[in-house]
Formats: C-alpha cells, sequence, structure tokens
C-alpha cells in the first residue's frame, strides 16, 4: 500500500540531492528483493544514513524501507511525526525493546523492507564496529533475505559530533551485497559474523573507490585514520563509545529508569 508521506518526503529528498549538487550513486540493488519481506543492514557513519539507504533500496521497483530508530528521533517535534506518518519503527535504546521487535516481525510477515544497523550508533573512526545479531534474529525468525549494504560519504554531510555541512558537490554511494546465508535455526552469532564481515567488504569496496579525497589537512576528518585520515582510530572510538555508554547508565539510573548498555 503506497503512503503519501513517504511519497512527498522522497520527493523533498531528491529536491535536496539536487540543490546540494548531491552525487549519489547506486549499485547493487539487483540484490535487493523485488518483491517480499526483508532486512536490508548497512553501516553506520552519518545520521542521513537511513535517507541514502532507502533511496538506494527505491532503485528496486521503488521499494520503501522502513528503518529502525531510536525513540530520541520519534520524540523530536519535527522529526516525529514525520517518522511517524512514514511508517518507520521507534525502539527504546536500552529499554524495552519487545515491542519494535513485534513490529518489525509484523511488517515482515506483511512483505516490507526493514532496515537497521546493526551496530546500534554510529561508528565514530568510520569503521564499522562488532554490532549485536539483532537483525540476523529477526531476519532468521521470519525467514526473510538478509541483504548486507554500505553508505559512504554521508559522514560529511552530518555525523556525531559535528554540525551538519552542506557538503556541495559530495558523492554519496550506496551498495548492496547479495543474501547472507544461513539455516533455519542457525546461531545468531555466528550469522552475524559473516552479516558484518560482508557489510565490512562492501565498506572498503566503497572506500577504495571513492572518487573524491579531503580537499585539505583540515578536512581530513571524515576520512578513516588507517587511510591517512584524521578521524578516531577504531580503538579510540571505542573508549569514547564507553564512556558515553556509561553516562547512559548513569541518566537512566538517575531517572529511575531501565539500565543501558549502549
Amino acid at each position: 500500500m503506497g503512503n503519501p508521506v513517504y511519497t512527498g518526503v522522497i520527493g523533498a529528498v531528491l529536491a535536496t540531492f539536487k540543490a546540494m549538487s548531491w552525487d549519489v550513486r547506486v549499485t547493487g540493488e539487483e540484490h535487493v528483493p523485488a518483491t517480499g519481506g526483508g532486512i536490508v543492514a548497512t553501516n553506520h557513519v552519518g545520521y542521513l544514513d537511513f535517507v541514502f539507504a532507502g533511496y538506494g533500496v527505491r532503485q528496486q521497483g521503488k521499494r520503501r524501507l522502513r528503518f529502525v530508530a531510536k525513540r530520541e528521533v520519534f520524540d523530536n517535534t519535527f522529526s516525529g511525526p514525520l517518522m511517524r506518518a512514514m511508517g518507520h519503527i521507534p525502539v527504546d535504546r536500552g529499554g524495552n525493546t519487545v515491542v519494535a521487535m513485534r513490529e518489525v516481525s509484523n511488517a515482515l510477515d506483511a512483505g516490507d523492507l526493514v532496515g537497521m544497523f546493526p551496530e546500534g550508533t554510529i561508528s565514530r573512526s568510520f569503521v564499522p564496529l562488532p554490532g549485536r545479531p539483532g537483525a540476523v534474529r529477526m531476519a532468521v525468525g521470519s525467514g526473510v533475505p538478509l541483504i548486507p549494504g554500505a553508505v559512504w560519504g554521508t559522514q560529511r554531510i552530518y555525523t556525531k559530533g559535528r554540525k551538519p555541512s552542506p557538503a556541495r558537490k559530495a558523492v554519496v554511494t550506496v551498495v548492496f551485497g547479495p543474501p547472507v546465508a544461513y539455516e533455519p535455526g542457525e546461531d545468531p552469532v555466528a550469522v552475524h559474523e559473516r552479516l558484518m564481515a560482508a557489510i565490512g567488504e562492501l565498506v572498503t569496496r566503497l572506500q577504495d573507490e571513492y572518487p573524491q579525497a579531503p580537499s585539505s589537512p583540515d578536512d581530513a576528518w571524515w576520512q578513516p585514520a588507517h587511510l591517512g585520515g584524521s578521524a578516531p582510530t577504531p580503538e579510540d572510538a571505542k573508549r569514547r563509545a564507553d564512556e558515553e555508554a556509561a553516562e547512559r547508565r548513569a541518566r537512566r539510573a538517575a531517572e529511575g529508569g531501565p539500565p543501558t548498555d549502549r
């Protein structure tokens, strides 16, 4: 069933791409199921990853991707009504996820595509984090294809710890890979390891093929350290993420809410 709000937002997104002269390049869309449910799992380097991943999926028969997003996005006065109207799915990170997972299951059973970030948070190093097997559990539980994907260049527009930037004429690349094979009832952790390996390979491909480079040393912040950029190393990024997780746990404890380790 069509969603007029989603269609309207897509129109606005395409207009923004044009206004900012963003060069969005999508490959591997043939790996996205043309019909039926599926989980699309990608890396996470920027706040707008869901927009570009959704645009990428749209290249396969104009399919809609319903993303699982943290509840804070839905609580926002501006984005909340749009997120709900577009059919995206809120999850209380670190809290009760049963309702969200039930909604994901219902969406998959209804033949929808659901987008998930297995890392659970933006990687400050721009290198995929180990993540957790939630996406795998949902795919295996519903018996739907598990599609790995990757996005690159979105961190130049808006990412954690930096103000949004127009990044005019930036190239943003999106790629999807073949479904990750799994057996019914297989250990989710083992499947998750294969999924993250596939995502890592796709990210490396996009990095290697990316046609633009930092314009100056000050602009090297969006390039991973192992490629000569000034982004934090994975070790430094993990340390900072652990500190932020500890701060969230402390806030939840002070507010009387359930503990969280993310």
